[in-house]
């Protein structure tokens, strides 16, 4: 696919596209990143991507990226725009976590990320909207506004990182990034048609990162193809002295692995995550993904079992919850962030600013999660979940021993209409039962476009493929990833506009 050469087309460029413009001087980063905002500000009160756009910062940084080119200084992300989600802080820039708790919150200095980011002289477009606190499936408890679905502005971009995967959907950012604790970057990613990965838990810090659950957190990409994840990837990885989970592993350089070949591979069908009773429309799509793996080499095998995936869903929402409990514990009214100051004591100061301060999903995931860890209910529910976790991790372990890549389906239905779940928690819940025991065993995963189903009222819904590997063999994943994706052509189809 040739790069688009017009001023008016730049914001649809990749970041490997717009590199290669950038290090031949044919645009310039203050160009690309004004393209950039003007899309934001064309297309935005429509999708409602994001939360903060930071104009003059933007355009300070891409003049910076510009000297850094040239004086042959530039890398793979120089001068690059980049959105990223609302709950990793950002110095001077408010990071809200989609709160009202943390509305005016600024904090004094960056997450690690950013760090990287900067260091490799991306371009920050400002903060995308976020189900709050990350605790969400579509971005509709976000206490400041939904985001909508680029392809059908009348569903859900997913969630909790919609805010960042209808950003690069629409083209309002080449890149960005969120965060995934059951699906979050993943599941967002296949109902906005772009690719999103959740990389091994500990290859990427998350020191700076707000944090939901701590032992399932990780920061991962969203892009429009996936050698711009490859390239993130490269960026933000390693081991950071201020985050005892990242881990002391040596990071490769992931767009080394992106050969394209997959001649050899040896892929399991997960039948948990293809499941008989699904809908005709979507199975296809699963279908027509294994054929195309097979045209292309690999060895696939249908009909493998991950037994205890049944259990992740009752699983996830007792260690979430019940982390959550913990980490949010923080959030008084006295340190910072929100403060009712009008009570009669302190303690009913404390009660009402979480009353006003946290939304109906963040209290209902901290009373679950505090019931779960109370007296006489830890070991019945706690401990049990965490005895299931086990169970799951060595799942992954044993069909890793027969197989290179697992193959399924990142969600058991296309986006859905705003609204439809909204009153009910369970229903909103099941939209992640593919995505959660990723996380719970701390594998890697991505998700990559495969393919659309029809909607009711005709429009085209993308679908995502999700493929998972061993942990900390990132490159395979995106090898296979990338091999599927350039045998098809569903990166390159995006939203009417």
């Amino acid at each position: 696919m040739s790069a688009p050469a017009s001023s008016t087309e730049l914001h649809r460029l990749t970041a490997h596209e717009a590199q290669e413009l950038l290090s031949n001087r044919e645009v310039s980063a203050r160009e690309l990143t004004q393209a950039s905002l003007d899309r934001i500000a064309a297309v935005d009160e429509q999708i409602g991507a994001y939360l903060t756009v930071v104009e003059e910062h933007a355009l300070a940084q891409a003049d910076a990226a510009d000297e850094r080119i040239g004086r042959g200084d530039g890398g793979p992300l120089t001068g690059i725009p980049v959105a990223v989600k609302d709950n990793m802080c950002t110095v001077g820039i408010r990071t809200t976590c989609g709160s009202r708790m943390l509305e005016q919150f600024v904090p004094p200095y960056n997450a690690h990320v950013i760090e990287r980011l900067n260091d490799a002289g991306a371009v920050l477009l400002g903060k995308t909207n976020m189900d709050e606190f990350a605790m969400g499936s579509s971005v509709e408890h976000s206490a400041f506004h939904p985001t909508h679905n680029p392809w059908s502005l009348d569903r859900v971009p997913g969630g909790s990182s919609g805010g960042s995967a209808a950003a690069v959907a629409a083209d309002e950012a080449i890149v960005a990034l969120g965060s995934d604790t059951g699906g979050s970057v993943r599941q967002p990613a296949a109902h906005c048609g772009v690719v999103g990965f959740k990389p091994t838990y500990g290859r990427v810090s998350r020191y700076g990162l707000v944090a939901f659950a701590s032992s399932l957190d990780q920061i991962g990409p969203l892009t429009k193809d996936v050698r711009d994840c490859a390239l993130l990837m490269n960026a933000i990885s390693g081991q950071d002295p201020r985050d005892a989970t990242s881990a002391p592993i040596e990071v490769p350089d992931f767009t080394a692995a992106l050969t394209g070949e997959v001649q050899g591979l040896r892929v399991g069908v997960v039948s948990e995550y293809v499941p008989g009773d699904l809908d005709p429309a979507m199975r296809g799509v699963a279908e027509a993904a294994v054929k195309q793996f097979e045209e292309l080499g690999a060895t696939v095998e249908w009909g493998v079992s991950l037994p205890s995936t049944e259990y992740a869903l009752a699983c996830y929402y007792i260690i979430a919850p019940s982390e959550a409990s913990a980490n949010l514990a923080r959030y008084d009214g006295v340190k910072y962030g929100y403060s009712y100051t009008e009570g009669e004591s302190m303690w009913e100061n404390m009660d009402k600013t979480r009353q006003f301060g946290f939304g109906d999903e963040v209290k209902r995931r901290i009373m679950i999660g505090t019931y779960a860890l109370s007296s006489g209910y830890y070991d019945a529910y706690y401990l049990k979940a965490l005895q299931v976790r086990t169970l799951i991790r060595r799942e992954f372990e044993e069909a890793f021993e027969r197989f290179d890549v697992l193959l399924g389906l990142v969600a058991p239905t296309p986006a859905f209409r705003l609204g439809e779940k909204l009153d009910d928690p369970y229903q909103m819940y099941l939209s992640d039962i593919f995505t959660l025991p990723q996380p719970i065993a701390g594998i890697p995963s991505i998700s990559v476009p495969a393919g659309f189903v029809e909607g009711p009222a005709g429009e085209r819904l993308p679908v995502g493929l999700q493929l998972m590997g061993r942990p900390f063999d990132e490159a395979m994943l995106l090898r296979a990833a990338d091999a599927y994706e350039r045998a098809t052509s569903w990166r390159e189809q995006r939203p009417e506009w």
